[in-house]
Order: C-alpha cells, then sequence, then structure tokens
C-alpha cells in the first residue's frame, strides 16, 4: 500500500482489524444495525441540550415501553448512550467518544 493510498483509505481499509478491535466494532454495528435503535440513537444525538428523556421517545414508535426499553439497554450495553435517572425517567445521551469510533471506521483519514 502507498503512503497515498494509507492516507486517503477508511481506517478499515488501511490494514486488518485485530481479532480484538474486530469484536468490539461488531458489537457496535449490531446495536445500530436495527432501525429502531438507529433512530433512537439518533433521536436522542439530535435532541435539543444533547439528551432526550425516555418520555420524549416512546411517542414516535408503535411499540410499548418494555420493547423502547430493550432497545436502549443494547445501546446502553455497546457503550453508544448512557442514562441517569431524574425521578421517574431517565435522561439518555449519546456517548461522543464511542459513536465517534464507529463513525472514523469508514471515514477516509483528513489528508496529512
Amino acid at each position: 500500500m502507498t503512503a497515498t493510498t494509507g492516507a486517503c483509505c477508511a481506517p478499515i481499509a488501511r490494514e486488518p482489524l485485530t481479532e480484538h478491535d474486530a469484536a468490539e466494532l461488531a458489537t457496535l454495528l449490531k446495536a445500530v444495525a436495527d432501525p429502531v435503535r438507529l433512530r433512537l440513537l439518533s433521536m436522542i444525538g439530535s435532541h435539543a441540550g444533547g439528551e432526550a428523556c425516555v418520555c420524549d421517545l416512546t411517542d414516535a414508535f408503535d411499540l410499548t415501553a418494555p420493547t423502547i426499553s430493550h432497545h436502549l439497554k443494547v445501546l446502553r450495553t455497546a457503550g453508544l448512550i448512557d442514562g441517569e435517572r431524574r425521578g421517574t425517567w431517565v435522561y439518555y445521551r449519546v456517548i461522543p467518544e464511542t459513536v465517534s469510533r464507529l463513525g472514523a471506521l469508514f471515514t477516509p483519514l483528513a489528508a496529512v
């Protein structure tokens, strides 16, 4: 691979992933591979103030509260979101480092 090729390619194309990195990234990709979870992640990340109450999320879907909770748990377990209980409600926010890691997998490197 030439220096030019390496600089223009996404990290996944520069060199083979290690087994460890592949397993970690696969967990993230599986978490966002579901349309409901991808929408939830987008809704949380784009919500005013950078966090969203679960009460703001449930009405957007024709799903039961336990189903929404399951999807949020998958995103949380993958490390894509974090939550904080405030009274009766849980407020979720995106974990930028994890989402950036996922995005960087396919983003070409900046020209040096």
